[in-house]
């Protein structure tokens, strides 16, 4: 049996043209790639008019997490993240594939939102390629285009618009051929998606350009081939695009830096990045090797050290919604106290511990919006809340957890808080409903007043001991017993104890 390395790291990022593995070694508080593979899946070019992902390009994708799934056998699981981007944002059953796929990996699938792709993308690019000046990162991807301003490691704006190389292949270059007219189509309708952040990136300015992701680099290998040097200037691309007219058709495409498997999709990866100079201004950028994969490695590194931006997300969100933070701590204490009693026994992990905390400090976000069942309103916020650092995964799953932290609840609402987080979604669930009641009337109860036991092994009958030393505080024994009626419904049978 392989052993774990915990010095390594790996990231799969499941892209709508390619999926990538990549595998680094941990030196410092930097990263060096030992490791990477990519196939071109496209999952992008898989879904129909309705956006439905087909079973032929699902099977692809399966097979290859399944041969990438071998070499990650030596990789500590704790080490390892697995990323979807935009085909799997667009999918109306991606959750089909995802549960497939999560049989194969190590570690579930994250479907990150368009922002936080972009952020990680930066985050990629100024650790591979660090500068202190203010820059523009730009990265074509199959299925959509982040846009990042950034200075040293911080992103100060962060765009994804829905213009990929795969869907505008099949949109302008469908049957392969290339003329002027459907060139200049293309580049119409990305400059159209593109324009509307214009004014704000000019706003903020920017010393320097910077491209990542395949397209770019194969235009960067392009303009080299073409002897036009190494940086990629407007005129250096219009020659390209001079160049693919002369082609006619994408298989007749003959310039030494192209790829024959990115051939299809080369004219549409040089409109783009035609719209995005023109409406930008820009006269020249750099190639930058570092991307979504390597920037998804150096936040875990932060994490790791813990420097966990999500917990600055997390705290901004509560600030900006005038969250009660002496409740939230009450809440967030208790739950603490009571996940460690009980987390050996329910077999729940740190990362667990740290997703109740979260829904802790959040659960009454939704307050700001109206008091009348503001949990729908929280559960709301947190599923749609640009949050940095969390994919929507992880927001999906703390959406579900404030969504029934009080009032009734039914069976169905535990199927669903089961399909999407297991069993352990659900007692987190449990704990944060407890936490919750007995704070309900926003006075503090010591750690030691309550004491949770698991009294079967399937985790089904819960008692709870409360010490209670003054009169106020009796009242939570009653909400505890009154919410008993409600956990049945989970199949969770509760008993309530009062000393």
């Amino acid at each position: 049996m392989l052993s774990k390395d915990t010095e390594k790291l790996a990231a799969v990022d499941i892209g709508s043209n390619s999926i990538h593995l990549t595998i680094a070694k941990r030196q410092g508080d930097k990263l060096r790639r030992v490791a990477s593979m990519s196939e071109k899946v496209q999952l992008a070019a898989g879904l129909d008019e309705h956006d439905y992902l087909s079973e032929l390009i699902q099977q692809r994708g399966l097979d290859c997490l399944q041969r990438f799934a071998g070499r990650l056998a030596d990789v500590n699981a704790s080490c390892v993240r697995v990323v979807a981007t935009n085909a799997l944002r667009q999918a109306v059953n991606s959750q089909a594939f995802i549960e497939r796929a999560n049989e194969i990996l190590p570690v579930p699938i994250e479907v990150v939102s368009g922002r936080e792709e972009a952020r990680l993308i930066y985050l990629g690019v100024a650790h591979t390629c660090p500068s202190p000046r203010q820059r523009l990162v730009v990265d074509i991807g199959g299925g959509s285009t982040e846009l990042i301003v950034g200075q040293a490691q911080m992103p100060l704006l962060t765009e994804s618009a829905q213009v990929g190389v795969v869907g505008f292949s099949q949109r302008f270059f469908g049957d392969g051929y290339i003329d002027s007219h459907r060139f200049e189509r293309a580049i119409y309708a990305a400059q159209k998606e593109i324009i509307t952040h214009a004014n704000r990136y000019k706003k903020v300015g920017f010393a320097e350009v910077i491209g990542s992701s395949g397209a770019i680099k194969s235009i960067a290998r392009a303009v080299a081939d073409f002897g036009l040097g190494d940086t990629i200037t407007l005129a250096a691309v219009e020659q390209l695009k001079a160049s693919l007219l002369s082609c006619g058709h994408v298989d007749m495409i003959d310039i030494a830096g192209v790829r024959a498997y990115r051939k299809a999709i080369f004219p549409a990866g040089v409109a783009i990045l035609l719209a995005v100079m023109k409406v930008f201004g820009i006269r020249k950028m750099h190639y930058c090797d570092g991307a979504l994969s390597e920037g998804v490695m150096y936040d875990m590194l932060s994490r790791m050290d813990y420097d966990d931006v999500r917990d600055d997300s997390v705290r901004q969100l509560s600030e900006r919604f005038g969250v009660d933070k002496k409740q939230a701590k009450r809440v967030a204490k208790i739950a603490e106290s009571l996940f460690e009693q009980v987390r050996e026994a329910l077999g729940l992990t740190s990362s667990d511990k740290q997703l109740l905390r979260w829904a802790s400090i959040l659960h009454e976000v939704g307050l700001a919006i109206g008091h009348s069942s503001y949990q729908k309103h929280s559960s709301y916020l947190l599923k749609y809340a640009d949050m940095a650092g969390f994919s929507r995964t992880t927001q999906e799953k703390l959406s579900l957890l404030v969504r029934y932290h009080r009032r009734a609840i039914r069976a169905d609402d535990g199927e669903r808080i089961i399909k999407t987080g297991g069993k352990g979604l659900l007692y987190l669930a449990v704990l944060l409903r407890m936490s919750v009641l007995v704070h309900h009337g926003r006075s503090d109860i010591a750690k030691q007043q309550l004491r949770l036991y698991i009294i079967d092994q399937e985790a089904k009958s819960w008692r709870i001991d409360v010490r209670i030393d003054r009169a106020e505080h009796q009242a939570c024994v009653l909400d505890l017993q009154d919410d008993a009626d409600w956990l049945a419904k989970w199949g969770i049978a509760l008993g309530v104890m009062a000393n």
